[in-house]
């Protein structure tokens, strides 16, 4: 099933990803540093949906209170939890 996230507090403006059978497919961030949004994308493709929230959240970016991992990991935790 396809999702997409309105990131908050990052300079992502959008994430949208598949979620089959409980794993992470086809990331994709709209903005954001392309280099670490595309990495990370990489990174949780084909990864229990479970094991990419343990990995990914609470990740910082500077100052600020979350990243676009974070952010990812927010996502597919609402996606679990059947919100859109």
């Amino acid at each position: 099933m396809a999702y997409q996230y309105r990131p908050r507090g990052v300079c992502s403006q959008a994430i949208s990803f598949d979620l089959e059978d409980g794993v992470v497919k086809n990331v994709r961030f709209t903005g954001g540093c392309s280099g670490n949004t595309q990495g990370v994308a990489r990174l949780v493709e084909g990864m229990p949906a479970k094991e990419a929230v343990k990995r990914l959240s609470g990740i910082r970016c500077g100052f600020k209170s979350t990243s676009c991992p974070d952010q990812l990991a927010k996502a597919i935790e609402q996606a679990l939890e059947g919100k859109s």
